[in-house]
């Protein structure tokens, strides 16, 4: 099964528009290059290139997509074979200090332990130009939120980590599970598969440590806040 099977092309409608309008909400703050103006954009940890097959294509866009999983590096490249301003890359150590205007980093930090966090976030402020932005987005794995993906869930797979009611109600109450199931993806790159045990606050004091927070905005249905949405977003620039 695809990754784009379990996302955007879900049995399931709703999940189908959540996953597909997360990535309108992210490009939200996009700004179409001014004449002859070139843009670099980095989408960090693409998975399968569907935040680059929704920015519109433009002679004016250099973009780069590092993604260190090759299953889904695999499904990128096929999904965006016809774009030729794109290039596919699986480590960014290739990549220059400050080349980049915007860096766009979604549904990633939900997946990484605490060592992990600190080196993503360390390499996207390497990777931003001086006054680049940057846009992190992150799912809402607490409160009401979390009651309700909880149930979906356990609707199709009661008993794994994130669908068992002891967890579910933990993250319900504001305190998920500190300890998740945690394997490599690559050789020392340890990852969370789960959702459920992340916390949205805890990443934004860890960003708030080497970034100015611009901007937060919630997917979606912004009025509503951290209570009634799927997921939270973050501005961006280095302090």
């Amino acid at each position: 099964m695809t990754y784009e099977n379990i996302t955007t092309n879900d049995p399931n409608p709703v999940k189908r528009w959540l996953q597909r309008r997360r990535f309108s909400d992210a490009l939200r703050i996009w700004k179409k290059p001014r004449h002859n103006e070139l843009l670099h954009v980095l989408d960090f940890g693409g998975g399968n290139g569907e935040l680059l097959r929704q920015m519109e294509v433009s002679s004016s866009i250099s973009a780069t997509l590092y993604e260190p999983t090759l299953s889904l590096m695999s499904e990128a490249k096929q999904r965006l074979s016809n774009r030729d301003d794109i290039t596919f890359i699986e480590s960014t150590a290739v990549l220059h200090e400050g080349t980049y205007d915007y860096v766009f980093c979604l549904e990633v930090f939900e997946h990484l332990p605490d060592k992990e966090t600190e080196q993503a976030l360390a390499e996207i402020q390497r990777l931003v130009k001086p006054d680049g932005l940057v846009v992190i987005g992150v799912p809402i794995e607490i409160y009401f939120p979390a009651l309700v993906k909880g149930i979906f869930r356990m609707s199709r797979r009661y008993g794994d980590f994130d669908a068992t009611l002891g967890n579910v109600f933990s993250a319900m109450i504001g305190q998920p599970p500190l300890q998740r199931p945690t394997t490599e993806i690559a050789v020392g790159f340890n990852y969370h598969f789960q959702h459920l045990g992340f916390d949205f606050r805890y990443l934004q004091r860890q960003i708030a440590k080497s970034f100015l927070i611009k901007k937060k905005w919630y997917s979606p249905f912004p009025i509503f806040g951290s209570m009634l949405n799927s997921e939270v977003y973050y501005l961006l620039q280095k302090t």
